[in-house]
């Protein structure tokens, strides 16, 4: 009697576990990466993410001083995709910056300062990829700090992250 209950529960436990892992009908299963620095690749993940966006990105940064991540953002742009990026007050700055390349290449930049810290580190590409985790886009994350970072396809995902994007869009001010 013991085998047979331990067979059935097995059983149960195996159908669960498939059960969480079939998407619902009509939407798509999400895959994931992830990355760890320092020197994890989580700079040239996210530069591959830019890279293959064909309709729009928006960015919500603390640090931002990465000058791949930049670089791609414009080229980005120059396909003709749609960026959009809100930043931290601490990127407010009278040198010359990767954000001050970011404004001079026509990408619209916000400043959140509503907050304390504007802490997140997140891009939604297309709709359906969400860049994020504890990575700033700054040289020091990927090659000395210890950082994560997650590249996920789910549009679910993407979604939420949009609508939270644009609620802090709602109180940010353009930079100049």
């Amino acid at each position: 009697m013991k085998k047979i209950k331990l067979l059935f529960l097995g059983l149960l436990l195996i159908s669960f576990l498939n059960s969480c892992q079939t998407p619902s009908p009509g939407s798509t299963p999400s895959s994931w990466s992830v990355y760890f620095s320092p020197e994890g690749g989580a700079t040239d993940a996210v530069v591959k993410a830019l890279n293959e966006a064909t309709s729009s990105v928006i960015v919500q940064a603390y640090s931002f001083t990465s000058v791949p991540i930049a670089k791609a953002l414009v080229a980005a742009k120059r396909r003709g995709v749609n960026v959009h990026v809100i930043l931290d007050k601490s990127n407010q700055s009278e040198h010359y910056s990767a954000v001050t390349f970011l404004v001079n290449a026509g990408i619209p930049t916000y400043i959140d300062a509503a907050h304390a810290i504007a802490h997140n580190k997140v891009m939604v590409i297309d709709g359906e990829t969400v860049v994020t985790g504890s990575f700033n886009f700054t040289k020091a994350a990927e090659l000395r700090n210890a950082e994560n970072l997650l590249v996920i396809h789910d549009r679910t995902l993407a979604g939420q992250y949009t609508k939270n994007w644009n609620a802090h869009l709602a109180h940010s001010q353009p930079m100049n």
